[in-house]
């Protein structure tokens, strides 16, 4: 069976595709061709259209990956013909009806509560005083200063939008947990991976753990795509 060569990575809510280098440099030193699908995270269904079309343009088979709420976008975009494999980074990984909104309704009692803040015109953001310990607790200072202020704004729309077919169900998938996660809690993490049925490897890092490690995150791509 050869190596897929395609990878195509999809971020999360809060920022943009920037934050995938570290891994697109460990990928394509590898050989790999790696696209950067840059989401508005305006709405699901927006957000799988875009990655569809950066599907629609690869000449073979590729291993989608998302990070958080890209987990949701490539469970809804991953029934796309040219997807081998999934890979889950700290993601979401809704089932057929669900959605970021349903799937955070009932945090475990003593799970950290992501700094959300009140939405303005339809849009969210996270507190930047909280964004570091929340999101990036294993970056350095500066570097998460700079995340937290060059935040994208996250539709409400967005974390509504329900999955119509689960990718999981049709594709291998691979998920890694990040164990010192605030933002999705780590037992929630486990059993989204169990009920996909997806490998899993666990790491030692915060809800950034694609940007603060990514070799290891590059690891668990190229398992998917051998």
């Amino acid at each position: 069976m050869t190596t897929i060569k395609n990878i195509v990575l999809v971020h999360g809510g809060f920022v943009d595709g920037s934050g995938w280098q570290g891994v697109y440099d460990e990928l394509t030193r590898d050989g790999f061709h790696v696209s950067i699908v840059q989401n508005p995270t305006l709405s699901l269904e927006d957000d799988a259209a875009v990655t569809r079309r950066v599907l629609d343009g690869l000449d073979g088979p590729a291993v989608l990956v998302g990070h958080s709420y890209g987990g949701v976008v490539i469970s809804e975009a991953g029934t796309h013909p040219n997807v081998a494999s999934l890979a889950y980074i700290a993601a979401f990984a809704p089932d057929k009806g669900e959605s970021v909104n349903t799937l955070i309704a009932d945090p475990p009692p003593g799970a950290p509560v992501p700094p959300i803040l009140p939405p303005v015109e339809g849009f969210l953001f996270l507190d930047r005083d909280k964004f570091a310990a929340s999101f990036a607790a294993d970056l350095p200072g500066q570097v998460a200063a700079f995340m937290a202020d060059a935040q994208v704004p996250w539709g409400v729309n967005a974390l509504g939008g329900a999955v119509t077919e689960p990718a999981w169900r049709h594709k291998p998938s691979w998920y890694l947990v990040a164990t010192e996660d605030r933002m999705i809690p780590p037992p929630a993490q486990r059993a989204m991976a169990e009920r996909a049925g997806a490998f899993v490897v666990e790491a030692v890092g915060s809800h950034a753990v694609y940007v603060s490690q990514p070799a290891t995150v590059a690891d668990l791509i190229r398992q998917a795509a051998a």
